[in-house]
Order: structure tokens, then C-alpha cells, then sequence
């Protein structure tokens, strides 16, 4: 099982750098929410099309996997990476943060939490314009 986790978080930040929309869905159920700091919630099949639209290159470099239950039993992962995201002026807005994931009984993302501080993410990510 935790090789299993361990390659859909490597298979998710492959997908996330190559802004790879059907390999990221991949990984989620289809009725997966993503809670996105700047985004909000929203649909996996709406948000990552609008993270990769506001994306001209993204490093992201693996720190730790965790896994676990949460309270009422469901399994969860969360793993910590750093994303040098790279807007599409070209604009560095890099983060370290952890992405917690709740996951159904075939290892599908049912919910993605996305965690991290966004003070200084918010005006670099806001002088990028209006939102599609």
C-alpha cells in the first residue's frame, strides 16, 4: 500500500511540472473537490485546468509522504513539497506546501487540500490580472 501512495504522489508532481490535465485526473475520483488557498474549491476537472492556465513552468521538488486514517477511518495521505511556480509573465511565486488527500478504497483522491501560507503568493499571483 505505501508503495502504492508513494507513486501516485510521483505520478501527481510529474503530471503537476509536464501540466499534464489527464494524467493529474487520472489519480482523482470523479466527483474530487480540490480546497485551493487562491482558488477556492472547486471541481479536480475544473481546478487543474485553471492552475495550468496560470502556469508558464513549475519545479517541484518532494520532501516527505505521510499516511495514515483520518477520524472517521477513511485513508488519507498528505505529502510536503516545494513548487517553484513560475506565472504566465514569467513571475516567480514559489511556496512550500503540503497537500492532504482523502482517498476512496481503490486509492483514488477524493479530496485534495491544498496547505500553505499565501502571504507571499497572493500580490504576485493578483498583478497577474483578471482571472479566466
Amino acid at each position: 500500500m505505501e508503495e502504492q501512495l508513494e507513486a501516485a504522489v510521483v505520478t501527481y508532481l510529474s503530471a503537476l511540472r509536464e501540466a499534464d490535465v489527464g494524467r493529474v485526473l487520472s489519480l482523482f475520483a470523479p466527483e474530487a473537490l480540490v480546497h485551493s488557498p487562491l482558488y477556492g474549491v472547486m471541481a479536480a476537472a475544473d481546478f487543474y485546468p485553471a492552475l495550468f492556465a496560470d502556469t508558464s513552468a513549475a519545479n517541484l521538488e518532494l520532501r516527505s509522504v505521510m499516511h495514515g486514517r483520518d477520524t472517521s477511518g477513511a485513508r488519507t495521505m498528505s505529502f510536503w513539497f516545494h513548487f517553484d511556480w513560475r506565472l504566465p509573465s514569467g513571475a516567480a511565486a514559489p511556496f512550500d506546501v503540503i497537500d492532504a488527500v482523502t482517498l476512496d478504497d481503490d486509492g483514488r483522491f477524493t479530496s485534495l487540500h491544498i496547505l500553505y501560507d499565501t502571504a507571499n503568493v497572493r500580490p504576485v499571483f493578483e498583478a497577474e490580472g483578471e482571472r479566466p
